[in-house]
């Protein structure tokens, strides 16, 4: 009977572990049920969040342009709005220090692809020995629209060349006009005491006597210059244009309808421009960056006439796509585009053109207009044979 009672006692202890070790079994088969469960979804958004990653950054090019309310800035935001194809392509504009900083930044600052700089900037960079074969470093696009020099001071100054040895302001350093405006009274052979700060205190300190001149870089008409208050006291500075001037600057003009509080009658004042050329980086051909600028070139060029409508930048009606810079090397997408579209592109000439066969009075509607030149443009390539391929 003991025997049986044994065998007994040692059956229920058998099945007892046995019990525990199947439920210990199924419990660590749940909890690894629910590890994995965790874990497909983790691994699922992971995998979302790195295609979102990759379609963000395989299509959007950034642009530096330059401090808020100036053109850089303005024409900027005409490239994201006009050029914005979704998924496709995403222009993402950047604040910038001004012309004289934006090629500093396209050549080294990591995710600068495009930026506004001028004709006057490889100069500027040769003079860098720190810097190496920047020509195959930074091409152009496109040549944009001028900037004009500005030059503010009292009545008593009649022409720039009586500004020799006094306090002019550049801007802040680093600035367009910081470079572009000291190296041009360079060529004008007028030495100054150059000054570096921002614009509205360098206007209060004209104002006050302790600066005799202000200078601005910039596309016309310049807000904080037309909005500065002369009180009778100051004007805009006549800088003539001479040949021993480079190449880089050219002769313009300032009026009356840019600048009614500094411009005295309706005679132009003479003074000097730089172009804006819209900067590339070089990146390798073939490589991810190199066909994102690709796509972008095109759209800007295959959309350029939108650029021309009356809500943008009125500075685009003065742009030719075709037009050269000297010195320069133009990014290999945007020649191959020209070479393909030889006549196809609308220059200040052909608007001018235009605009000089309208009725009187037929500018006041602008958007109009705009619509009537895209209908006589198509009609001009049709006629000579140069409708775009």
């Amino acid at each position: 009977m003991r025997a049986v009672r044994s065998c007994a006692t040692a059956w229920r202890a058998a099945w007892r572990l046995a019990c525990a070790t199947a439920f210990a079994l199924l419990l660590a088969a749940g909890l690894a049920r629910d590890a994995a469960a965790q874990k497909r979804p983790a691994a699922q958004d992971s995998a979302t969040e790195t295609a979102l990653s990759e379609t963000l950054n395989a299509n959007t090019v950034s642009i530096v342009t330059g401090t808020p309310g100036g053109t850089y800035f303005r024409t900027g935001a005409d490239l994201a709005f006009v050029l914005d194809d979704g998924d496709r392509l995403r222009i993402l504009p950047i604040l910038g220090r001004g012309a004289g900083a934006n090629a500093y930044d396209l050549r080294f600052l990591k995710g600068v692809d495009l930026g506004f700089v001028r004709t006057d900037t490889l100069d500027q960079l040769r003079q860098d020995k720190r810097l190496k074969e920047i020509e195959k470093r930074i091409h152009y696009i496109a040549k944009l629209f001028n900037d004009e020099l500005h030059v503010i001071a009292p009545k008593e100054v009649g022409a720039v060349g009586e500004l020799a040895g006094k306090r002019v302001s550049f801007d802040v350093k680093g600035s367009g006009t910081d470079y572009s405006g000291r190296a041009m009274f360079r060529e004008l052979g007028v030495a100054v005491e150059a000054v570096n700060v921002d614009q509205p205190t360098a206007l209060e300190m004209l104002r006050r006597g302790e600066l005799d001149a202000v200078v601005s870089v910039a596309a016309r008409p310049v807000a904080i210059v037309a909005g500065f208050e002369p009180a009778g006291r100051f004007h805009l500075v006549t800088v003539p244009y001479s040949d021993r001037i480079g190449e880089a600057y050219v002769p313009a003009t300032l009026t009356g309808a840019d600048y009614p509080k500094l411009v005295d009658g309706s005679k132009p004042v003479e003074t000097l421009a730089v172009g804006t050329i819209l900067g590339v980086y070089n990146h390798p051909k073939g490589s991810e960056r190199y066909r994102k600028l690709e796509r972008f070139t095109a759209a800007f060029f295959d959309r350029f006439d939108r650029f021309l409508a009356p809500q943008h930048h009125p500075k685009w009606r003065e742009v030719n796509l075709a037009a050269a810079v000297p010195g320069w090397t133009r990014f290999q997408p945007a020649q191959d585009w020209l070479d393909s579209h030889r006549g196809d592109t609308p220059s200040q000439g052909e608007v001018e053109r235009f605009l000089s066969e309208q009725p009187q009075g037929a500018a006041a509607d602008k958007e109009a207009v705009y619509q009537a030149y895209l209908r006589w443009r198509r009609a001009e390539r049709s006629e000579y044979g140069m409708a775009r391929r």
